[in-house]
């Protein structure tokens, strides 16, 4: 075994070198509403998904760069899924020698994809604890949902390890459902009829004019904790909330299987308002139940990505976990796989999460704010979330408390939004929580927000109110820029690909600036609860702000 060579700089580091393990920081333990129910047996099948180590990783950056400036000639020119493959296709000799490894232990059931830089191979426990030594399978249950999953690391031949990226289907389980919840309004005088269709197109300045008309457009929702949509929910909110407006009341496509059972509160949001905002365009679901117990969803929505050569434009994504429950290893390789997406002109939007700046206790009297991933990935849109100013109008809008946002501690921060988290650091230096609980190196998010307070849902033929969360800020967000993609095809004009480059350049332009209000953070004595506060232009709760549908469609179609 060699040892461990780190390179530190305050709460920020990439690991350089560890034989033998690949994920030696992965948390393996477990949260405690996850049950144990004993060993695997050893005769189990299972199916693990390998991470070849890709070339040419450097260009695919540069690539993406020149693609997603718009002062680049080269923006817009997008590849295709196999102009990225031909890019980072693993080497002959890694393929060569994952391969020999695994027919060495007796593996032969394995599916590639396009790219060739996945593999997913079926074998039993026994003989998977043999390949991949120091791993235990064991079950684990929750409220009915079973996983299969390793509880100590694991590690591979030292022949091997320069060839890995890392090994899915040992670590990761999927997170709470946790960027939607129930909350009553605040107020209690009058009546609050909640957000809907029609609220939002008001505040956002959608005409009746303004659904989907291109025939080559369309967006897309993912689901991965066990939720699905029911279809007559989604017939019922149209009929409901979008009588003004010319709208779908079908998705077009299900990759992957609906389950039975109840519809998810998060699938039915998110698919009633990218449709009702992205109105009129092709609309597909992702969803993934698990063909498998040792399946990591997520990740399985990764490796469809890179084995499908049709794809919509925008996806929409409420989904993460903390940076520090996972590994660098597997950040950083799921961070490349947002960059082949971008590449191709794909728009990935995540939702900040509900819990503000969020805390974590390193120790007595210590905190620390604890970022988001996959929302601190610098090659995603990241979306915050804000509430109306006054609950009953529709006025402007300021920071909904739960809106997540903060600094990485993995990914540094990159150049296009560099001059933006300079300009909010240094302005609002005073208000700024102590720097030991957030890193001023990393990369910041969100980009940009929406209303994320007080929506209303059909979910299993009733229409709930109070629903909260960037679970419904995102596909608002994904659904307006949608429609921008659709007025862009229409000229002959590519799509919007990877947001961020171009969104920062407009500094703020096409956008209501959002300038009151702070999000949670640790409740000790040096925050107080708080973590960072709007401030005008940029800043870490509400990025740039929040659309003004006309002046950002104007601002994106030059």
């Amino acid at each position: 075994m060699g040892t461990i060579l780190l390179f530190f700089i305050p709460l920020f580091f990439i690991p350089l070198v560890f034989s033998g393990f690949l994920e030696y920081d992965q948390d393996v333990l477990l949260s405690q509403d996850w049950t144990h129910a004993g060993r695997v047996d050893p005769s189990e099948q299972l199916e693990l998904t390998f991470a070849l180590k890709q070339q040419n990783l450097d260009l695919l950056g540069e690539t993406l760069s020149r693609v997603s400036d718009p002062d680049s000639a080269q923006y817009g020119k997008h590849l295709s899924l196999q102009e990225v493959a031909s890019l980072v296709r693993p080497s002959e000799l890694t393929q060569k020698v994952v391969q020999r490894w695994l027919q060495t232990h007796g593996i032969s059931n394995c599916r590639t994809v396009h790219t060739q830089d996945f593999l997913q191979c079926t074998m039993t426990a026994e003989v998977a604890e043999v390949l991949l030594p120091g791993s235990r399978f064991n079950r684990y249950i929750r409220e009915g949902q079973s996983i299969v999953r390793s509880s100590a690391p694991y590690s591979v031949h030292d022949d091997v390890h320069q060839h890995l990226d890392f090994v899915g289907g040992l670590h990761r389980v999927p997170p709470r459902e946790k960027y939607v919840n129930l909350k009553q309004p605040r107020s209690k005088a009058g009546v609050h009829l909640g957000v809907t269709p029609a609220i939002l197109r008001a505040r956002y300045n959608l005409t009746a004019a303004d659904v989907g008309s291109a025939q080559n457009n369309s967006q897309a929702v993912a689901q991965f904790l066990e939720q699905y949509y029911h279809p007559a929910d989604l017939a019922e909110f149209m009929d409901l909330f979008g009588r003004t407006f010319q709208h779908r009341s079908e998705v077009d496509r299900v990759v992957g299987t609906q389950g039975g059972g109840k519809a998810g509160l998060e699938a039915s949001l998110d698919i009633e308002y990218i449709m009702s905002t992205g109105a009129n365009i092709s609309t597909w679901v992702f969803t993934n139940p698990g063909r498998h117990e040792s399946q990591e969803p997520f990740l399985q929505w990764m490796v469809l990505l890179s084995n499908m050569t049709g794809l919509p434009w925008v996806h929409t994504i409420s989904y993460g976990d903390d940076e520090d429950s996972l590994s660098a290893a597997y950040m950083m390789r799921i961070n490349t796989e947002f960059m082949k997406a971008g590449v191709r002109g794909i728009s990935l939007l995540f939702a900040s999460g509900d819990s503000g700046a969020g805390c974590r206790h390193l120790g007595k009297d210590q905190n620390t704010f604890r970022p988001s991933f996959p929302a601190s990935s610098p090659y995603v849109t990241t979306v915050g979330g804000t509430s109306f100013k006054n609950p009953f109008k529709v006025t402007y809008e300021v920071t909904d408390y739960i809106s997540g946002g903060g600094f990485s501690n993995v990914f540094k921060m990159p150049d296009y939004q560099a001059s933006a988290v300079k300009g909010y650091l240094n302005s609002v230096k005073v208000t700024l929580p102590p720097q030991s609980y957030f890193n001023t190196s990393g990369r910041a998010y969100p980009d940009i927000a929406a209303l994320s307070d007080n929506y209303w849902v059909v979910s299993n033929r009733v229409p709930i109110p109070w629903v909260s969360g960037t679970s419904a800020s995102t596909p608002v967000v994904g659904g307006m820029l949608s429609l921008i993609n659709g007025q862009r095809l229409a000229k002959g004009l590519p799509a919007l690909g990877f947001l961020n480059p171009r969104l920062y350049k407009l500094k703020g332009q096409g956008l209501f600036d959002v300038t009151e209000g702070c999000h949670l953070g640790c409740l000790d004595e040096q925050v107080q609860g708080k973590g960072f506060c709007a401030a005008p232009s940029w800043d870490p709760v509400t990025g740039w702000g929040t659309p003004n549908y006309p002046a950002l469609l104007a601002a994106l179609q030059s």
